[in-house]
C-alpha cells in the first residue's frame, strides 16, 4: 500500500477545484516574497496592445511582403499590404513606449532610496509590454513582467529582469498586483484588455479604493479621441465632472515623462507622514 502524501504536497488535490483557494493565495504570497527580496517599493505600469511591433520588424515584414507579393484579382495582396503599412504606422507606439520607459528609468535610478522606486512594469508579453521592459532594461534598471497564461499571443518577452518575471493563471490576481504597487499608469493604444485594465484602475481611483494618489496618462490623443468620448457620461450625470480629471493625455515620450515625473514628485516623493513612515515598503490598498 503506497503512502498518501500530505495535503500540501498532493498534486491531485492542489490542482482540483477544492485546491483553488490555495492556488489563489499562492499567486499573492509568492510574488510578495519576491518583491520584498528584490526591494521593489513601487511601480509605474505600462498598458497597451500586444500586437504592436517594433519599427525594425514592421519595416522588415513590409519589405518581405512587397518582395514576394503579386497583386491578384481577389485583392488579398492589397489587403495584406494595407495591413502591413498600418503595422508600420502602429510601430511608432512601440518605439515611443520604449523611449518613455528609458527616460523614466534613467530618472528613477537617480532617486536616493533604500528600495527601488517607480519600477517600469508591464504585462510581460509582446508589443507595448515588450517595448516598456526593453526601454527600462536598456537604461540599466530593474523591470517587471506580470504575464498571464493564455492559449494564444502571450509569451513572455526577453527583457524582464531575472527574478521579476511572474506567471499568473488568474486574471484578477494579476490585476491585483498591477494596482497594488502602482503609483502611475501609462495607457498606450490597445484593445479590449487595455480598456479593461484602464477602467479597472479608474474605478478604483474614483471610488477611493486605492490608498495612494495614482496618475493615469493616456498616450496618443489621436487614438484615444477616436476610441473614448467620456464627456457625455458627465453630461448625463453618470460620472462627476471632476472624474474626467482622473487622467491626462500625452503625445510624445518627453511630454508623458514630464507628466509622470511631476505627479510622482508631488504625491510620492514628499516627506512621509508618521503613518506612512510606519508602513512596510510594499504599498497597501484599502480594505
Amino acid at each position: 500500500m503506497s503512502q498518501q502524501p500530505v495535503a500540501y504536497l498532493y498534486p491531485e488535490f492542489l490542482e482540483s477545484p477544492d485546491g483553488r483557494p490555495i492556488r489563489i493565495l499562492a499567486e499573492y504570497l509568492e510574488p510578495l516574497k519576491r518583491f520584498r527580496e528584490q526591494k521593489i517599493q513601487d511601480t509605474v505600469v505600462f498598458f497597451g496592445s500586444a500586437r504592436v511591433d517594433s519599427r525594425e520588424r514592421a519595416e522588415r515584414a513590409l519589405k518581405t511582403l512587397r518582395a514576394r507579393g503579386v497583386p491578384g484579382a481577389d485583392g488579398h495582396y492589397e489587403a495584406e499590404l494595407k495591413k502591413s503599412r498600418k503595422a508600420l504606422e502602429w510601430a511608432r507606439y512601440y518605439e515611443e513606449a520604449r523611449e518613455l520607459a528609458r527616460l523614466l528609468t534613467n530618472w528613477s535610478r537617480g532617486i536616493q532610496a533604500e528600495n527601488h522606486r517607480f519600477v517600469v512594469t508591464s504585462g510581460g508579453g509582446p508589443g507595448i509590454m515588450e517595448a516598456a521592459n526593453r526601454g527600462a532594461r536598456e537604461a540599466g534598471g530593474k523591470t517587471i513582467g506580470l504575464n498571464i497564461r493564455l492559449p494564444f499571443e502571450q509569451g513572455a518577452n526577453p527583457y524582464i529582469t531575472d527574478g521579476l518575471h511572474f506567471e499568473f493563471h488568474y486574471f484578477f490576481m494579476r490585476k491585483f498586483w498591477f494596482a497594488y504597487l502602482a503609483k502611475a499608469l501609462v495607457i498606450f493604444p490597445g484593445g479590449f484588455g487595455t480598456l479593461d485594465e484602464l477602467f479597472e484602475v479608474l474605478t478604483l481611483a474614483q471610488t477611493e479604493k486605492l490608498s495612494k494618489k495614482i496618475g493615469v496618462v493616456l498616450y496618443g490623443r489621436q487614438y484615444w479621441d477616436e476610441i473614448l468620448n467620456l464627456g457625455p457620461m458627465a453630461e448625463w450625470g453618470a460620472i462627476h465632472e471632476q472624474d474626467l480629471e482622473l487622467f491626462s493625455y500625452a503625445d510624445t515620450p518627453v511630454e508623458a515623462f514630464d507628466c509622470l515625473r511631476d505627479h510622482l514628485v508631488e504625491h510620492h516623493l514628499q516627506p512621509p507622514t508618521e503613518q506612512e513612515a510606519a508602513a512596510p515598503a510594499i504599498a497597501k490598498t484599502r480594505g
